[in-house]
Parts: C-alpha cells; sequence; structure tokens
C-alpha cells in the first residue's frame, strides 16, 4: 500500500489523465483549444527560428495528458480509455501537422533544414533522443504517481518535444521535403513510445496495478501483455532507423572534422580563412572567404587526396572579401 500523503490515489491519477467522467466536455474543449494554439505558436517559433517561441509552444502542448492516459490505462487495464487516449494522441498528431502545413502556406520561402536550426534539430534523430525521451518517461511517470514532485510536469514538458516535431513534419511537407517531415515524425513516435513504454514498467513497479479499484481480469492482464508486446516491437522498429541515423551523423562529422583539418591548413598557407564545413547525403562543401587574388586550389585538392578525402564529393566554394575605408575616401 502506497503511503497516500506522498502518493495519488488510482482515482487522482485517472482524474488527471482520463478524458471521462462529467467533466468530459470541458475536457475536450480544454485539450482542442491548447493543441491549436501550441500548435500555431510552435509553427509561427520555427518559421521564425525563435527557441523561446518554441519552448512557449512544448508548454502549453496537451499532448502529454493523452499519452500519460495511454500509460495509465495500458498498466491498470481499462481498455476503453486506452482506445480513447490512443485516437486522441492519432487525431491530436494529425491536427498539428495539418496546421503546420496551413502556416506553411503563408510563408514565402521554404523551411528547410538547411536554412533553419529548429528544423534541423528536429529531422535526424539519433538514439541521443530517445535515450533522451527515455528518461522524461520515467519523470512523467513517477510525477504522476506521486505528489510531491508533481510540480515538475512543466519541466517535462519541455524536455520532450511533441508538438514542435509535428508542427516541421507539416512545415517540411509543405515545402516538398518528404524525407524531413518523416525525420520529424519519427522523432515524435519515439517520444511517444519511449514515453510510454517507460511508463508502463515505472507505474508497474510502484504498484500501480494493484492499487486498481478492481483486480485485473485474465483477459485483462492478457491484454496488457499484448500491449507490451506490441511497444517492445515498436522499440525494435524505432531503433533501427534511430541507430543507422546515428551512425550517419557520426560518420558525416567525422568526415567534416577531417575536411575542415586540412582546408584550415591550406588556407592559413594563403592567406584565406575556411567559413564553413557541411556535408550533405555524400557530398561536402567547403566555403573560404578571403582577400584577392583567389588561391589556386591544386593543393588543396592534393592535401585532401593525401589525408584519405575522396575529392570528387568535395566542392570548394571560395569568396573573395574586398574592404574599402570610406572614411579614407
Amino acid at each position: 500500500m502506497l503511503d497516500e500523503a506522498r502518493f495519488n490515489t488510482v482515482a487522482n491519477m485517472r482524474a488527471s489523465v482520463f478524458f471521462d467522467g462529467p467533466d468530459v466536455r470541458s475536457r475536450y474543449s480544454r485539450f482542442w483549444m491548447l493543441l491549436v494554439l501550441s500548435a500555431v505558436i510552435a509553427s509561427a517559433g520555427i518559421v521564425g527560428d525563435s527557441t523561446a517561441t518554441v519552448i512557449g509552444a512544448m508548454i502549453v502542448a496537451p499532448l502529454m495528458t493523452p499519452i500519460m492516459g495511454t500509460m495509465l490505462a495500458t498498466v491498470i487495464g481499462d481498455r476503453a480509455n486506452l482506445i480513447r487516449s490512443l485516437l486522441l494522441v492519432v487525431a491530436g498528431a494529425a491536427t498539428a501537422v495539418a496546421i503546420g502545413y496551413a502556416v506553411g502556406f503563408l510563408v514565402v520561402n521554404d523551411v528547410l533544414a538547411d536554412t533553419n536550426a529548429q528544423v534541423s534539430a528536429r529531422v535526424t534523430p539519433g538514439l541521443i533522443d530517445l535515450l533522451a525521451a527515455l528518461g522524461t518517461g520515467v519523470v512523467g511517470s513517477v510525477a504522476l504517481v506521486r505528489k510531491d514532485i508533481s510540480d515538475t510536469l512543466p519541466g517535462v514538458a519541455i524536455a520532450i518535444s511533441l508538438v514542435p516535431p509535428l508542427a516541421v513534419a507539416g512545415l517540411t511537407l509543405e515545402s516538398g521535403s518528404v524525407a524531413q517531415s518523416l525525420g520529424a515524425l519519427l522523432l515524435f513516435v519515439t517520444n511517444v513510445v519511449a514515453i510510454i513504454g517507460t511508463g508502463v514498467v515505472v507505474m508497474s513497479v510502484y504498484g500501480v496495478t494493484r492499487l486498481a479499484r478492481e483486480p485485473l481480469a485474465g483477459e485483462a492482464h492478457r491484454g496488457m501483455g499484448r500491449t507490451v508486446a506490441l511497444l517492445t516491437i515498436m522499440f525494435v522498429v524505432i531503433g533501427v532507423p534511430l541507430a543507422l541515423s546515428s551512425i550517419g551523423i557520426s560518420a558525416r562529422a567525422i568526415v567534416e572534422q577531417g575536411v575542415h583539418r586540412v582546408a584550415e591548413t591550406w588556407a592559413q598557407s594563403v592567406g584565406w580563412e575556411v567559413d564553413t564545413v557541411s556535408t550533405r547525403d555524400a557530398d561536402v562543401y567547403i566555403r573560404l572567404e578571403g582577400p584577392l587574388p583567389v588561391p589556386d586550389t591544386a593543393a588543396l585538392k592534393a592535401q585532401l587526396d593525401a589525408a584519405g578525402i575522396d575529392t570528387s564529393k568535395v566542392t570548394v566554394n571560395l569568396v573573395p572579401v574586398y574592404s574599402v575605408k570610406l572614411s579614407t575616401q
């Protein structure tokens, strides 16, 4: 038996995350109002490349409620609320993507990872994102069970990214990049599965199942087992692309560091500076700036070849910088 002075009862938890009871209409109204507002705020923040605005959208976003409802319904074997919460997550996600797509129509320029830091941070998820989501799921489930740390939920909303990647999915889809849109959706699915999976484990450890008003029947036990099995399969399914993405990110970082090191040495020898080194697919782009005349890049090519870098994939952009001091004219 959990200490009721420190822990919420199952009835309290149900009232916090389930969409049922006498006030169900107001709960739905609040959810959809906050979801639409958070999606609009997130889309605007992403278009404006404003981190503060995107954080504001994370705080307003109500998607954690049905996600945690899914988690609790799985643990206590409440099939009706499990289905209701899952449908609400799916409908809310689709709405947020649609709002992002609609906002994209109002923007003249394409909103893509190449020119927007908010987008680039959400279209190539890796295993580190899964780790962050797992930690957030633990905190969220513990905050639902324990009264003394329930004030951490705003921090959980900021730590986990739910509505922003959905807005990114809509914006990038409208901009014509299906790959980036799918990457953002993968981040969202990763977060949802991680929160539910870790939450089920944590709440089971706390014995929430034993605190349910009615003991789980055999069919409910089997239903929970099927849900846990499905979550395990989903962890594997999302883990593979996340692992591949992490490997790709690491490989690109190694290539960029190697190219930057060689380019920096060459640039110093000719009086120029390396501005950026970036990769796109298998191609490498080096941008250098310096005074006229434009130096010959034959030596740079030879040094890159010597470093084992495939120069057929390297593009060098030389940008001459000519400074004029107006006070002397």
